[in-house]
C-alpha cells in the first residue's frame, strides 16, 4: 500500500487559473469559488502551473480549451498552453463552447475542435446547462464522441455551486451508457451523496469511469476506495481538479490513501492512457 516512488503521473482534469491581467477563461465565477474554497484559488501562469507539476511529480495534464468570450482559437489561452506545452497539456472542452442546447452547431463545433486542436474529451456540467444527462438534446452529441472516437464526461453528485441538484442524478447516467454502449464516459466530481449508485454502474457498464477531480484525496469517500482496491481498479482516474483543488495539496494527501500496490499505476496513469488512448 505504498506511494510508488518515480511514477509520472497523469492529472485528468485541470483548468486554467490565470492572472486578471490576462484573458480570463468563463470557467471562474470567483464569487462561487471563494464560497466553496473558503479562499480564491491563488492565479498562475502557464509557465507557473508547469513548474508546480514539476515540483509535485505531474507528468500531464487534460487541460480545459476554447473557454474564452470570442471564439479568436489563437487568442485562446488554453490552446496557446497546449502549443506551447505539447508534451504537458492535452486538450478538453466543455458546454461553455460546445453547449448541447446549440443543437447542430454544437456538434459541428465539437468536430471543428476535436480536428483543429486535437480535443480527446468533451466535459457537461448538466445543473450548470439545466439538463439531466439523458436529456436527448444530449444525443446528437454523445454521437459524435462515438464517432470522433472522443471521451465524454459529465457531472455527477451535489454540485458545489448554486444550482439545482437533481440535473446531476447518477442514475440518469444509467440511460446515456444504456443507449450508448461504445461511448467512453466519465463521471466526475465524486457523485456524493450518490457515490454507490456510481460504483453500481460502473459494475454494469464496461465503458464507465470515474475522475477524483476537486476533492481533497482524505476525503475520499470509503466506498470508492474500496472499489478501486477490489473490482473497480481499472476504473478510477486520478484527477485533481485544479484550481478547485491545489497539485500540491492532493498529490501530499494522495500518500496516506489506503491502495493497494496494484491499484496505484492504474489509478494514477495507466487508466487515463487507456481510455483517452494517450
Amino acid at each position: 500500500m505504498t506511494y510508488p516512488a518515480g511514477i509520472k503521473v497523469i492529472d485528468g482534469k485541470i483548468m486554467e487559473n490565470p492572472p486578471s491581467s490576462e484573458n480570463r477563461p468563463r470557467t471562474h465565477r470567483p464569487d462561487e469559488v471563494r464560497y466553496l474554497l473558503g479562499a480564491k484559488p491563488k492565479e498562475t501562469t502557464i509557465d507557473e502551473m508547469v513548474a508546480i507539476m514539476d515540483e509535485v511529480g505531474i507528468e500531464k495534464g487534460i487541460l480545459e480549451v476554447a473557454t474564452n468570450h470570442h471564439e479568436d482559437y489563437d487568442q485562446d489561452t488554453g490552446i496557446k498552453a497546449v502549443r506551447k506545452y505539447p508534451d504537458r497539456f492535452i486538450p478538453y472542452c466543455s458546454d461553455f463552447s460546445v453547449n448541447p442546447r446549440d443543437g447542430m452547431a454544437a456538434v459541428r463545433k465539437l468536430e471543428m475542435l476535436v480536428k483543429e486542436f486535437g480535443v480527446k474529451l468533451w466535459h457537461t456540467m448538466p445543473s450548470r446547462v439545466r439538463l439531466a444527462v439523458n436529456d436527448k438534446m444530449y444525443y446528437p452529441l454523445f454521437a459524435k464522441c462515438i464517432e470522433l472516437d472522443i471521451v465524454a464526461s459529465f457531472n455527477v453528485g451535489i454540485p458545489g455551486p448554486n444550482d439545482p441538484s437533481w440535473f446531476q442524478d447518477p442514475i440518469y447516467v444509467d440511460e446515456v451508457c444504456w443507449f450508448f454502449p461504445e461511448l467512453r464516459a466519465v463521471m466526475t466530481h465524486m457523485g456524493e451523496p450518490w457515490q454507490f449508485m456510481c460504483v453500481k454502474l460502473m459494475l454494469k457498464y464496461p465503458n464507465l469511469y470515474y475522475f477524483t477531480n476537486s476533492f481533497a484525496p482524505r476525503h475520499y469517500n470509503s466506498e470508492i476506495i474500496q472499489y478501486m482496491n477490489t473490482r473497480g481498479a481499472d476504473k478510477i482516474i486520478f484527477a485533481t481538479g485544479y484550481p478547485t483543488m491545489s497539485f500540491e495539496r492532493v498529490m501530499t494527501e494522495l500518500k496516506d490513501l489506503p491502495l493497494r500496490d496494484h491499484v496505484w499505476p492504474k489509478f494514477l496513469r495507466e487508466n487515463a492512457i487507456r481510455v483517452f488512448k494517450l
